[in-house]
């Protein structure tokens, strides 16, 4: 480590980063934070790299964007990278996942209507849907993406088919509050604050955090194209340093959480008021006068525990995109995932900013109907559902 400077950065020689700037999108949710505070802190410099910040609309633009080479990486959807590496999320194209940027801090909104006929969980609108002859209408953000994943898991563990029982339209997070007020959707899974806008405009309550349907699940990733992390390996292992740091200072102290609100709720970032966005990044109202500990849930560094890019966090999403149907055949989980999850390029950041790692490439997980997800066993676990599309 012989380009290792006293002050943790890589700066000279043939560690230098390739490129000096770099073009990063992300949409205004409350997990960009460590992408944001990475360029706002100076964690960047730090590292011989100036973080340049791209506000993007929706994930198909940002989708678009990284495939043209427009954004050089992005605040994005794990789901939506590993979309694109398949084909199955608009045109095929080599991706990479670069590390986790942050466990949990989404949610399943359900509208006040809905929650006035007594739908405040999953299993009361398992109840009401049944009852009903109407049509229900729900949104995610991006078809292949985790909002989407986490929304069709949780209404069938409630014995709901999510093509059958009901419409599942696509909407950007921006969006999803005034569609929800005007009565187009009945609910929609999206990432904060927008769950806890839609209670603060009264039209709708929270019906489950994403928490309680897998903890401590993948959410979104800085991702690049497979060409962009083969070009500039210094500058993508600059990046993730970079973030990481800004990870940690997050993490670190409630303190930091305010200032950190207080940063991304300007204009050019979400455009939020901070005591929204607040809301989920500590102690939260569901909207039905029950609190809980978003602070507990939203993680963006853990000790290093939220960022390292397990293999079978990828492989996850491509079990549920072969549930659905969206995957026609079983590909192979473990060798998609080993190609986009850049495991080297993550190590050799963690160990620049002294950041733990786990000795395994997958981990173990309990999801709310019972399922175990390890990675092991990927085809079987994709057909195991009793509701599903795959035949």
């Amino acid at each position: 480590m012989g380009g290792l400077s006293c002050a943790g950065a890589w700066v000279a020689g043939s560690d230098k980063p390739e490129k000096d700037s770099v073009r990063i999108g992300f949409l205004p949710l409350t997990d960009c934070a460590s992408v944001v505070m990475a360029a706002e802190l100076g964690f960047d410099q730090k590292y011989g790299i100036k973080i340049v910040l791209s506000k993007e609309a929706s994930w198909a633009g940002v989708r678009d964007k990284l495939i043209i080479g427009e954004l050089d990486a992005a605040h994005v959807l794990c789901g939506l990278i590993y979309g694109v590496q398949l084909g199955i999320g608009g045109r095929k194209k080599d991706m990479a996942v670069l590390m986790n940027l942050n466990h949990n801090g989404q949610g399943i909104t359900l509208s006040r209507r809905l929650a006035e006929q007594g739908a405040l969980d999953g299993a009361s609108l398992a109840r009401l849907m049944q009852a009903g002859k109407r049509e229900y209408t729900f949104a995610q953000t991006f078809p292949t993406g985790n909002h989407a994943m986490c929304l069709y898991y949780w209404l069938a563990a409630h014995g709901v088919d999510p093509f059958q029982d009901a419409k599942v339209i696509t909407i950007p997070p921006p969006q999803m509050v005034a569609n929800l007020r005007a009565g187009h959707v009945d609910g929609f899974c999206a990432g904060e604050p927008w769950g806890h806008q839609a209670i603060m405009d009264s039209a709708g309550i929270t019906a489950a955090t994403t928490r309680e349907i897998w903890p401590d699940h993948p959410e979104k990733v800085l991702g690049t194209s497979a060409e962009f992390a083969t070009a500039y390996p210094n500058t993508c292992r600059a990046m993730v340093a970079a973030v990481l740091d800004a990870g940690r200072w997050i993490d670190a102290s409630l303190a930091n959480r305010q200032k950190m609100a207080e940063v991304i709720a300007a204009a050019p970032y979400v455009n939020m008021g901070k005591d929204v966005i607040l809301q989920r990044a500590g102690p939260y109202s569901n909207g039905l006068g029950q609190t809980g500990d978003e602070r507990n849930d939203l993680k963006f560094y853990g000790g290093g525990a939220v960022n390292f890019p397990f293999l079978s966090d990828g492989m996850w999403f491509m079990t549920q995109h072969r549930r659905w149907g969206l995957l026609k055949e079983d590909p192979d989980y473990l060798a998609v995932a080993q190609k986009v999850n850049q495991i080297d390029l993550y190590r050799e950041a963690a160990l620049l900013t002294r950041t733990s790692v786990p000795d395994g490439l997958l981990r173990r997980s309990t999801l709310m109907d019972g399922s175990i997800w390890d990675g092991t066993q990927p085809k079987a676990y994709a057909a195991s559902f009793k509701i599903r599309a795959l035949q």
